[in-house]
């Protein structure tokens, strides 16, 4: 937390434009449902992304190239896992048949959970590494300093590349999500109606309390973040593992722009079909930086370098291979 209080006006700033924004976006232009056309999702595409990077510009001037590489680094390897997910969240939209109209309310209140829970992850996980430090030992004519716990996620994040490597998208495709846990569990706790009730999700049926299908699918949605944060947080851990100012910054930044990014992806995901190779060899890369830190530390600079010049690759690739199915 030190950190945090170490820029006041950097932090208040962000706190600000993330707080006008999320107001703006639920209590003006999104007050009443509406399905979002490609156009109104690239737009707010550019804002998110503008925002983005005009505070990666003032943490550049406040704080330095080192931290602008981190940030740089952080935010795209979130967003760019983040592909992954939004393809989940259009599978879960089918499979519950939520009209196309409610999709932005759902996103909306499950980014607003994803910020509490990042936070949680990211100040814990932030803690926990400060004190998983192994004592300094001598091998091979140099001195070790080992973080255990780094080293863990590191050995998670190459085996969850290799598994990515491999992975179809037909098992998701076929996956029954009203069995998943988020959805057990609103079962489980409460009441569910029958039918959807416009875009709330409660209601009062016969004098009973109940909560609506449209907040099961809430449910899988924050369910379904949840863990995709067990890659991407262990994953951007590997770039400023003591900073959590840099850390949640840059992810919520990324988190933020999510939904717009949803909107302007769901009809076009198939054009990005080798995106998932990329992603695969970005949490290898990963991996293997936190694996080998002791011995051989990988610049920040470097890492953004190595991060941007996959996503590049694989974008390319898939509109020069796109899938034939």
């Amino acid at each position: 937390m030190d950190k945090l209080t170490n820029h006041p006006a950097i932090l208040l700033s962000f706190g600000v434009v993330v707080l006008v924004m999320l107001l703006l976006d639920l209590g003006v232009f999104h007050k009443k449902a509406h399905e979002v056309s490609n156009k109104e999702a690239l737009a707010w595409s550019v804002v998110w992304i503008g925002l983005s990077m005009a505070f990666s510009g003032v943490v550049y001037h406040s704080m330095g190239l080192n931290k602008f590489a981190q940030f740089q680094s952080a935010y795209w390897i979130e967003k760019a896992l983040s592909v992954d997910n939004l393809f989940v969240f259009i599978l879960v939209f089918q499979f519950f048949k939520v009209p196309s109209i409610l999709h932005h309310k759902v996103l909306f209140w499950g980014v607003i959970g994803a910020l509490l829970f990042r936070a949680l992850f990211i100040f814990s996980g932030v803690e926990l590494i400060k004190y998983a430090y192994l004592p300094v030992f001598g091998m091979f004519g140099r001195n070790w300093h080992v973080n255990i716990v780094l080293l863990l996620f590191g050995i998670f994040l190459i085996y969850a590349g290799i598994k990515s490597w491999y992975s179809g998208s037909e098992e998701e495709a076929s996956k029954d999500f009203s069995q998943s846990p988020g959805a057990r569990f609103i079962h489980r706790f409460f009441k569910v109606s029958d039918h959807f009730e416009e875009d709330h999700f409660f209601t009062v049926k016969n004098g009973v309390r109940m909560v609506t299908p449209l907040f099961v699918v809430l449910g899988v949605i924050e369910f379904t973040d949840l863990l995709f944060a067990v890659d991407s947080i262990p994953a951007v851990f590997a770039i400023a593992p003591n900073d959590p100012f840099i850390l949640y910054t840059s992810n919520i930044f990324a988190i933020l722009g999510l939904r717009s990014l949803y909107f302007l992806l769901s009809n076009f995901m198939h054009r990005f079909s080798r995106l998932k190779y990329g992603l695969a060899v970005i949490l290898f890369f990963i991996g293997m930086k936190m694996v080998i830190a002791p011995v051989l530390h990988i610049s920040s600079p470097l890492s953004l370098g190595v991060v941007a010049g996959v996503l590049l690759i694989s974008v390319i690739a898939s509109q020069i291979w796109p899938e034939k199915k």
